[in-house]
């Protein structure tokens, strides 16, 4: 892919631990802010994440205990949204490869983050569908756009190591949002959760603004300037040009069957955010005897470890032979995962917490090993001259799994309970496995 020179490294990929020093573990990820392209999307990142994380925390519940709607009508809203996002994310990523991916970014998210804070108006099934279905879209094509940053603005070999940086301080942002969603859960009152979700939404907008600070080398070059190919007197060779336009066709994703298929494993494997998202509030209320703030406590159960060892789980998976592995791996915690949460049904409640503890745990380790191999395959397996486009279509494909996730998981986990559980561990384990023959195969190719 297309990018511009690396600044010279200064600091090595941190190394964090259980036993890692905070101040440490700090300090080299704040000296990994010397690239002002990094710098500026975690500044953006920090931001706008709070708000994210309030919205993780509390709006399923919102729904159901406030708004009143029943879970199949939940699970509509949020499938609704992933859906119009799938739209978004081809959307984003095609405008980025034509128009400015900075600014862009920053208008998609503005507004997306407005319409979040609408959300504490939404009175009803109608309302609730409208405000997630344009928040989802906004959300998705910002999200594509970004992407497209992150493919051109490093080098290969600090792409995923910059994607790794961004998911850490994601998740210390969530792990503040979250703190905030779980005193509207411990009020349980209309207006805490009302006052709670306006603000989480006007932190996202106020987030887009360290977007500007990004300089037009993060962009795409002009397509115009890329099919205009000149003779020896300055005029513009047509033959060539329109050679050129034919081959910018031929790179389209959509040609390549090998990066449509892991978009789309990738996007059943996805499906492990919705699990966390949708799934586990509903199990929590419906099957068990834990109190609903465990729903926050998993949260920060979940942000913790990905702020410990995203980093470093990310290291070397822009090797895809190293990113099949990871993700394999994270298919047998994923499985383990589902197992465990089904074990909390209908136990007493201190032993409901400490399996669901445990089970987050499984849980958090599959997410980190999936999206380190996810970044290292997309990056790596995409045509550097389409970026814009492949990451839309990998974007795409993480809102198709966003789009079934809802319905999946009450479908399975809801409604069979234990043996939904099952189901849904099957699911994980065949999209790892599809991974990672792909992943070896481009390896062996390669």
């Amino acid at each position: 892919m297309t990018s511009r020179d690396p600044e010279p490294e200064t600091t090595t990929v941190p190394e964090v631990g259980p036993a890692a020093k905070p101040t440490r573990f700090l300090g080299r990820l704040a000296s990994s802010l010397s690239d002002p392209v990094l710098r500026a999307l975690v500044a953006a990142t920090a931001v706008s994440r709070i708000g994210r994380g309030v919205f993780f925390a509390v709006t399923v519940l919102f729904f159901t205990q406030i708004i009143g709607l029943s879970a199949a009508q939940a699970a509509v809203v949020l499938a609704v949204s992933s859906g119009c996002g799938v739209l978004g994310s081809l959307l984003g990523g095609w405008m980025a490869d034509r128009w400015s991916a900075r600014r862009l970014a920053f208008a998609f998210e503005a507004l997306g983050g407005l319409l979040l804070a609408a959300y504490a108006f939404a009175g009803d099934f109608v309302s609730a569908l409208v405000l997630a279905s344009a928040s989802g879209f906004l959300d998705s094509m910002g999200h594509s756009a970004r992407s497209a940053i992150i493919a051109r603005g490093f080098a290969p070999e600090r792409r995923v190591h910059a994607r790794a940086v961004l998911r850490t301080v994601t998740n210390l942002s969530i792990a503040a949002g979250s703190g905030l969603g779980a005193v509207a859960l411990a009020l349980g009152t209309p207006e805490a959760y009302r006052i709670v979700i306006a603000s989480g939404g006007l932190l996202c907008a106020l987030g887009s603004l360290p977007l500007l600070r990004l300089t037009s080398a993060v962009d795409s070059p002009s397509r115009t300037a890329l099919h205009e190919v000149r003779t020896e007197t300055g005029s513009i060779d047509t033959d060539a040009a329109s050679a050129s336009r034919r081959d910018w066709s031929r790179r389209s994703p959509w040609r390549d069957p090998r990066y449509l298929l892991l978009t789309v494993l990738s996007a059943v494997f996805g499906m492990q955010f919705g699990v966390a998202e949708f799934g586990i509030p509903l199990w929590i209320t419906e099957y068990t005897k834990a109190p609903e703030v465990v729903v926050s406590v998993l949260l920060i159960v979940n942000t913790a470890l990905v702020v410990l060892f995203q980093v470093r789980a990310s290291r070397g998976t822009h090797d895809v032979r190293v990113a099949g592995r990871v993700t394999m791996v994270a298919g047998w915690l994923m499985v383990a995962a589902c197992l465990v949460y089904a074990l909390a049904a209908g136990i007493p409640a201190w032993v409901a917490i400490v399996v669901l503890v445990i089970a987050m745990v499984a849980h958090t380790f599959a997410e980190i090993l999936s999206q380190a191999g996810a970044w290292g395959l997309s990056f790596e397996l995409a045509d550097p001259v389409r970026a814009g486009a492949y990451q839309g279509v990998f974007g795409m494909g993480f809102s198709l799994g966003a789009l079934a996730s809802p319905i999946v998981v009450n479908a399975t986990a809801i409604t069979y309970g234990p043996a939904g559980w099952a189901m849904l561990a099957a699911i994980f384990l065949a999209a790892a496995v599809g991974i990672w023959a792909i992943a070896r195969r481009a390896a062996a190719s390669a």
